[in-house]
């Protein structure tokens, strides 16, 4: 099992043809550097398809995610990254509202 620690999420869309290398140079560009434990997490402009990218202390390790029908919920606007904790990133896989979603699973906006 691959350990993750935090869970980040980068709000501006990736190519989703990005390789390990060029999804690992987004997250520099975006937070700063590649932390160990950490999963970083990218969509699409259309949000139907998700990248994943995690470092578990000795390498990376990318995973992709399409749905079928519909798209993730994404946030929009002017921030460029988010922090999520394990259920909203269970909502967010799923295509929920994960925003909704506070710690322990307490749905705190509506």
């Amino acid at each position: 099992m691959i350990r993750i620690d935090q869970i980040w999420l980068a709000v501006q869309p990736l190519d989703m043809r990005a390789g390990p290398d060029k999804a690992l140079a987004r997250v520099v560009q975006v937070f700063g550097a590649a932390h160990p434990h950490h999963a970083y997490l990218f969509a699409n402009r259309r949000a139907n398809r998700m990248k994943v990218l995690v470092h578990d202390g000795i390498g990376i390790w990318l995973a992709a995610r399409r749905l079928n029908q519909g798209h993730f919920v994404w946030p929009q606007g002017e921030q460029t990254q988010a922090c999520l904790t394990p259920e909203q990133l269970q909502a967010l896989v799923l295509g929920l509202p994960w925003q909704r979603l506070g710690a322990n699973g307490i749905i705190d906006i509506l």
